[in-house]
């Protein structure tokens, strides 16, 4: 684990955010919330055009672009997968050059739905920040994000999103880069939560707040108290 340095909010002003599989409720939702932050974010789709459109659709700040997958997360700093489970693997490990040296923070949940409900999926490498760990060796992956709400993200009336986030990880450094980073959307703290192995449990939560959102008909989110 390296040593933390101080975070500077000039620095912190300066990072590009990319976004892969940014089409999707989660990454146009953080693109959005990051954006409206003050970061450059560009949302990257395997279609570029599509990226491009969806840039458009949400429509605030100017600073949000849209791009191809690859070029997204070259050009970026730091960068969300938000990508369905079912590509993760594949995506990543295309993306493995491109991605060394950068932060990647993996916010996907392996989760199935049947008639009873959501359930979390076995990943033979612990978690899917476990498994993007393991597919890119020279990259610092961070696990976070996972139990914010898409619908609150993209809803204009929601000032605040009022929760916290879990930052899990093995790079000091990396972590509170990402804790700072969920800290500037407003309503968020990052909390950190654990090395990476720790991922599993942290993933597998969401479907057990798909079953409380169900019920009460609500986006409901955590907060750790006390800290």
């Amino acid at each position: 684990m390296t040593t933390a340095q101080p975070l500077d909010e000039a620095d912190l002003d300066r990072l590009v955010i990319g976004v892969l599989g940014g089409t999707g409720d989660q990454g146009r939702g953080l693109a959005r919330r990051l954006s409206l932050a003050g970061h450059r974010v560009i949302i990257g789709s395997r279609d570029p055009a599509r990226a491009q459109a969806a840039a458009a659709a949400i429509g605030e700040p100017p600073q949000l672009t849209g791009a191809g997958n690859e070029q997204a997360a070259r050009d970026a700093d730091v960068v969300i997968a938000a990508i369905p489970w079912e590509g993760h693997k594949d995506l990543l490990a295309a993306l493995a050059g491109v991605l060394d040296g950068k932060i990647l923070i993996d916010c996907v949940n392996p989760l199935g739905f049947d008639k009873r409900g959501a359930y979390a999926l076995p990943v033979p490498e612990g978690s899917a920040a476990e498994q993007a760990a393991a597919v890119l060796p020279g990259t610092r992956v961070v696990g976070a994000f996972h139990h914010v709400s898409a619908a609150l993200l993209l809803d204009p009336e929601v000032a605040e999103c009022g929760l916290d986030v879990l930052v899990l990880g093995d790079d000091r450094e990396a972590t509170d880069l990402v804790q700072a980073l969920a800290a500037r959307i407003p309503g968020m703290r990052g909390i950190y939560a654990g090395r990476l192995r720790n991922c599993g449990q942290v993933e597998a939560l969401t479907a057990n707040l798909v079953s409380v959102n169900r019920r009460y008909k609500t986006h409901a989110g955590l907060r750790v108290t006390h800290i």
